[in-house]
């Protein structure tokens, strides 16, 4: 029902920004809990955000607060995730992932969709 694509990924300096965008298919967006996730090279996916249908609540990870923002535009069917303040140890693969319930929304289970992955790496 739902076909997500990331992007906006790529090479940034410790301390600098970027914006990862996922655009959904469908018109059907608006009804779909949006969630960040992370994994690093022989790590477990790690959940990093998520937002309500409507924009709230939202919820992050406790290293990322005060730095990432994840909002949602569903007139443009598009979740984001702004990254200010930047580490090296953000560097992994991002994906977004979409689900109906608000339920356990940490949790990599549950979620129906996942995009293919866009890739973050943050030199020191």
């Amino acid at each position: 029902q739902v076909q997500l694509v990331e992007s906006g990924g790529g090479l940034v300096q410790a301390g600098g920004s970027l914006t990862l965008s996922c655009a959904a298919s469908g018109r059907t967006f608006s009804s779909y809990v949006m969630g960040w996730f992370r994994q690093a090279p022989g790590k477990e996916r790690e959940f990093v955000s998520a937002i309500g249908w409507s924009g709230r609540p939202t919820y992050y990870l406790d290293s990322v607060k005060g730095r990432f923002t994840i909002s949602r535009d569903n007139a443009k069917n598009t979740v984001y995730l702004q990254m200010n303040s930047l580490k090296p140890e953000d560097t992994a693969v991002y994906y977004c992932a979409a689900r109906r319930t608000i339920v356990e929304v940490t949790r990599p289970r549950g979620y129906d969709y996942w995009g293919q992955g866009t890739q973050v790496t943050v030199s020191s």
